[in-house]
């Protein structure tokens, strides 16, 4: 098997509180959420599943909180916040000695949920690719310039690393890569 770099930093307790924005692509960058169109991405049934399990996870995991995401053809963009001053709704018991699962335990949550509502609604090639992209989001600026990153990624389709029908000659032409490049 080949080497494969390891994606987290490492000895860091990725089940800490802090904020925390995520890239999960699909299996080979398959386009199964929906279309582009004049800039809007306008999710199908596919999409609509990943949205309702992204929320599913603060709905799930008292502990979590999410901020700016959005689903693309082949790929997702999330901000998730781990609290550990979790309260119970209903009750206002404290929560926070309940075990927090780490990022990855989060996330692969997430894809094992979605996966299987995407295959019970028809679609038996989907996969998630494996692992996914992390990055700490350390101060203000980061936050509000990957929140700036989600809002436009959308209009911004035709130049993500992550559109396989990407024009190479046009990257290759010395344009400026996409704010996810600059910042991770």
């Amino acid at each position: 098997m080949p080497y494969r770099k390891c994606n987290r930093i490492p000895k860091y307790d990725y089940s800490r509180n802090g904020y925390y924005f995520v890239t999960i692509c699909t299996k080979h960058r398959q386009e199964w959420f929906g279309n582009i169109q004049n800039d809007i991405m306008e999710l199908n049934e596919y999409g609509q599943i990943v949205r309702k399990q992204w929320v599913w996870l603060l709905e799930q995991y008292n502990y979590v909180k999410l901020d700016k995401f959005t689903i693309m053809p082949n790929h997702m963009h999330g901000i998730l916040i781990i609290s550990g001053d979790a309260r119970d709704v209903g009750t206002g018991r404290d929560l926070s000695l309940q075990k927090t699962k780490s990022l990855s335990g989060l996330i692969g949550a997430f894809k094992t949920t979605s996966s299987k509502l995407i295959h019970m609604a028809g679609l038996k090639g989907f996969h998630w690719q494996r692992s996914f992209y992390d990055r700490v989001i350390r101060n203000e600026k980061e936050l509000t310039q990957i929140c700036e990153y989600i809002i436009n990624n959308p209009k911004q389709w035709d130049m993500d690393i992550n559109n396989k029908h990407e024009n190479i000659n046009i990257v290759g032409a010395g344009r400026d890569l996409p704010l996810l490049n600059k910042i991770i």
